[in-house]
């Protein structure tokens, strides 16, 4: 049996880089590439042509594969965007080199599709500032309209939860090797056990939407720059071809990553806009149950996406290290919807002095991708005093004076509740040892109908002794706390009894660091704090 032809990569970009190329000498190229595709965006036209790659969730390993593929592209698209879609071309292998649709044999195919103008994409509106609720409005119509098709009888079987398990699981395995690089371990875990979690306390949920009738033959991959307006239409296309598991699915989870890619570019506003309008167009308030699970899962596939497309060698250096950043941008914004679903929430680090308040804080900040608030920095800053010096034992009185901690508290509750104003969250580090201004910041929150979680730490008196110790010969503490005063500053403290607040959580800080960010992350995401602490 003969074998197949093939071309290489390096040859197949230097043919799609070449206007000589192309049967009309295109005046511009422009080559964009994805883990699966290049993209030749050649006025008038633009040619798909899939990677020769088998990634597991699809495989377009041989050419008829990858034409079977691109024939699926042009069927599944189609249905919203059918003018867009010119047809399948194949590219062949001549005597003096490749050509499209010439008569020698197919080495690849490409899917042909009609040139869109830059400015009508979403991504470019919202860059722009010219999206509007107008905008998502006459999507959301397009939308509702393909959600109202009657989908086949087998659509509602990828809703059972051992399918659902598949995408989850599979993501956890093919970003295993990212952990410690683009994703930290503990938010790893935590995303894993968030998944189990779902799955066996939302199951009648789950279940109840699978026999309603909210299982479709959607998208798949709803992403703000696979939309296009015009004044005289709308044009959803890139629809998933190369899995149906990835493309029938709730309608919750379709919707899901339109809301995701909005808030991850600093639209909540309109995030939560999308998913409100649709819900009220198909009468679905069970709709919002679901969608921050979903959305988590669609930030972590974009992570993961993002993640392979960083390890492969033909994309240039600065683009795989611009998906480096993405990547790591998209698992974070993943675990926060586990954490605090789709609005900001201010986690506050409290607990006795060396309790390792601040080293807990920093990694939880990190995992989350949230600003790390100190009090011992604020402090210090509105006095004047560098960091990183400890002063004589009257400067310490003076900047330790009540009048000075009453400032200091008041700008870490001011700061938590301006970052939640613009849909940040936040992790407040400062003892919080007095019960009045753990009040003072809650009735702050409250007010605005911000969510939080007081995470107190407890560590053995031998461990916070150990830490204060440590800290006569570091070099960047910002603590003036030392070993001599935690007998003095223990007295003080006024420790939260358990009527105080139905969102405290302890954690023990004696294990390692990754060990309590863990038990911490779950804490807070069975305390569901967004339900919990919001009026």
């Amino acid at each position: 049996m003969p074998s197949e032809p093939t071309v290489s990569p390096a040859t197949l970009l230097a043919f799609l880089q070449d206007p000589a190329s192309y049967p009309y000498s295109p005046d511009r190229i422009e080559i964009v590439q994805t883990h699966i595709s290049y993209v030749a965006l050649a006025p008038p036209y633009v040619y798909k042509i899939k990677k020769a790659v088998d990634l597991g969730f699809l495989d377009f390993s041989t050419p008829a594969r990858r034409r079977h593929f691109c024939e699926e592209e042009v069927r599944v698209n189609r249905r919203l965007c059918p003018d867009l879609y010119l047809g399948v071309v194949a590219i062949t292998q001549e005597a003096d080199g490749l050509r499209f649709d010439g008569p020698g044999p197919p080495v690849t195919y490409a899917v042909k599709m009609r040139y869109l103008p830059g400015d009508g994409f979403l991504h470019r509106r919202l860059q722009q500032g010219t999206l509007s609720r107008d905008d998502l409005e006459r999507v959301v119509d397009v939308l509702a309209a393909l959600y109202r098709q009657p989908p086949r009888p087998d659509v509602a079987a990828w809703g059972r939860i051992e399918r659902l398990r598949i995408n989850t699981d599979e993501n956890a395995e093919q970003t295993r090797a990212m952990v410690g690089d683009l994703i930290a371990p503990p938010a790893y875990e935590a995303l894993r056990w968030y998944n189990d979690w779902f799955y066996t306390h939302r199951a009648r949920l789950l279940n109840e939407r699978r026999v309603g009738g909210h299982l479709v033959d959607g998208h798949g991959d709803l992403r703000l720059e696979h939309i296009h307006l015009t004044p005289e239409r709308v044009c959803i296309y890139d629809a998933i071809e190369f899995n149906e598991r990835f493309r029938c699915l709730d309608v919750a989870a379709d919707i899901a990553f339109l809301a995701m890619d909005l808030d991850v570019h600093g639209r909540p506003d309109l995030a939560r806009f999308v998913v409100r309008r649709l819900a009220e167009r198909r009468r679905d308030p069970a709709l919002y149950e679901l969608v921050d699970f979903y959305a988590c899962y669609r930030a972590y596939v974009r992570g993961k996406v993002e993640g392979m497309r960083s390890r492969e060698a033909e994309v240039p250096p600065a683009e795989r290290e611009a998906s480096r950043d993405r990547a790591r941008r998209y698992f974070r914004q993943a675990l926060r919807y586990a954490v605090a679903g789709s609005q900001p929430l201010v986690l506050v680090v409290m607990g006795r002095t060396g309790s390792g308040k601040t080293t807990q804080a920093r990694a939880l900040a990190d995992a989350l991708g949230w600003a790390h608030v100190s009090s011992d920095r604020i402090r210090k800053a509105q006095a004047g005093v560098p960091l990183h010096r400890r002063g004589s034992s009257e400067e310490r009185a003076r900047l330790y004076a009540a009048e000075r901690t009453d400032a200091t508290y008041a700008a870490l509750t001011r700061i938590a509740v301006e970052r939640a104003e613009q849909g940040q969250g936040t992790v407040l580090d400062a003892t919080f040892g007095d019960r009045h201004r753990r009040e003072a910041l809650r009735e702050a929150l409250r007010a605005r109908g911000v969510p939080w979680v007081f995470v107190e730490l407890e560590a053995a008196p031998e461990a916070r002794r150990a830490r204060l110790q440590a800290r006569e010969t570091a070099p960047d503490v910002v603590s003036d706390a030392r070993l001599e005063d935690v007998d003095r500053l223990d007295a003080r403290y006024d420790l939260p009894d358990a009527l105080e607040d139905a969102v405290h959580l302890i954690a023990r800080a004696d294990a390692g660091v990754e060990a309590t960010t863990l038990d911490i992350l779950r804490g807070v995401i069975l305390l569901e704090p967004g339900r919990a602490a919001t009026p």
